[in-house]
């Protein structure tokens, strides 16, 4: 498969070596060009052998000399440089499948794309993955992959997966383990399906594996859009609780055995079990916080060393803060440190109820521009408004809902600030142009 060229970047190798856009890329170093990481993995050499299709039908090889890891500076259509590939399970906790009609289109794509666990760390659940595809991780050596794992149980796999494969594509983890590729693992636990002595079994089987860096366990989030779905519940302070005293467990035994824990909870978890959320030096790095693994712990430590080392003043400042419900304690915990320091701080803090999927979904990230203009118009703001960047899209205008940030400043009269979800942003965005002394 070749790849269309759609532009060269000004001054690259490419562009020096003549290569133009419009043409086709057939192979580098004899290696045939199929996507991304083909092209990522295979320009890296300082000498390159480029075989190109020109426009008029004639194919051409360039040698190109370069330093090692510079771009050859070749652009494509997309990204992928062909189309991003959707999932093919049926899982029955799906949130995709939650999601009300109506909403931007590009949010009903399930992805489950290997490319992009090696780019941006998507989690994938190995059923897309061809033999072509598991040989170049090996051969390539790409590293680390991200597995949505839910369950080692075969057969349970499949029930949750909804997919025939799912099972029996487990075994994929025994190859790559075997090759040496790192493994990040999820387990997004349903109660009453893969928690209790599924949960023990699939955190016995995964830590097996010696290249298996850590293994996270993410609750099932539930939305009001669940008609005509697998009934499911929620996780309670017991089921919850439960499955914290199973993770303690296993990962004591890992530690004592590997002098790594590797296995982690959900802050939700802790939230839901009314558990004090462990210290910073718990989460060995925090390796998963993408999946809301010790963000809690990582924010108040941040925050905690950018208020020990922020000036004793700062200006007469007048902010809000809005959050979803389960981080609203550690934001106004936060913010009651900061305004302890300022007293010159007013800082109000607002969670916001998700009427728009339900009150069961409490995260920041889900939280919808209707619900904050609905839930705070009237109330004084103060001169500024700051929301975490987790609620927009990628590019930092619109919130799940499509109501953009303009429109949240127009219909709230308030400027919004967009802190970075850490704990030291979120201080310096505090502080923000009020700062009296260094």
């Amino acid at each position: 498969m070749s790849v269309i060229i759609n532009s060269v970047e000004k001054g690259s190798p490419a562009a020096r070596a003549g290569i133009k856009g419009g043409e086709t890329l057939i192979a580098i170093n004899n290696n045939e060009i199929i996507d991304v990481l083909d092209y990522r993995f295979y320009q890296n050499e300082t000498k390159l052998l480029v075989e190109i299709l020109r426009k008029n039908g004639k194919t051409k090889t360039f040698k190109i000399k370069k330093d090692e890891y510079k771009e050859l500076g070749l652009c494509f259509d997309s990204y992928l440089m062909d189309s991003q590939r959707s999932c093919k399970n049926n899982c029955i906790f799906c949130f995709i499948d939650q999601l009300p009609k109506g909403m931007r289109e590009t949010l009903y794509f399930k992805d489950d794309d290997s490319r992009l666990s090696f780019l941006f760390g998507n989690y994938i659940t190995l059923t897309n993955l061809t033999e072509h595809e598991i040989n170049r991780i090996i051969n390539m050596h790409i590293s680390p992959v991200n597995i949505s794992v839910h369950t080692t149980n075969p057969e349970l796999r499949v029930k949750m997966m909804k997919n025939r494969f799912a099972g029996e594509v487990l075994s994929i983890i025994d190859r790559l383990n075997s090759a040496g590729i790192e493994m990040n693992c999820q387990l997004v636990l349903v109660p009453e399906y893969n928690d209790g002595a599924e949960l023990e079994k699939s955190i016995t089987d995964l830590l097996k594996y010696e290249n298996v860096s850590c293994v996270a366990a993410v609750p099932v989030g539930l939305t009001k859009f669940r008609e005509g779905l697998t009934p499911l519940k929620p996780f309670d302070e017991k089921t919850a609780a439960d499955v914290i005293d199973i993770i303690d467990r296993k990962g004591r035994e890992s530690l004592d055995k590997t002098g790594n824990r590797k296995v982690f909870a959900a802050d939700e978890f802790y939230l839901t079990a009314k558990r004090e959320i462990p210290d910073a030096d718990y989460y060995e790095g925090f390796p998963q916080l993408e999946n809301g693994v010790g963000m809690w712990a990582l924010f108040k430590d941040e925050a905690q060393n950018a208020l020990d080392e922020a000036p004793s003043e700062i200006a007469d400042s007048d902010f809000t803060v809005v959050c979803g419900m389960a981080s609203a304690p550690l934001i106004k915990s936060t913010v009651d440190k900061a305004t302890t320091k300022w007293h010159n701080l007013v800082c109000r803090v607002y969670p916001i109820r998700n009427d728009f999927f339900g009150e069961k979904i409490t995260v920041s990230g889900l939280v919808t521009g209707s619900d904050i203009i609905n839930q705070l118009k009237g109330k004084e703001l103060g001169e500024k408004l700051l929301i975490p960047a987790n609620m927009l899209r990628f590019e930092r205008d619109m919130f799940l809902d499509n109501v953009t940030v303009t429109e949240l400043e127009k219909e709230l009269d308030v400027e919004v600030v967009i802190t970075e979800g850490d704990g030291a942003d979120f201080i310096e965005k505090l502080t923000e142009g009020k700062r009296v002394n260094g």
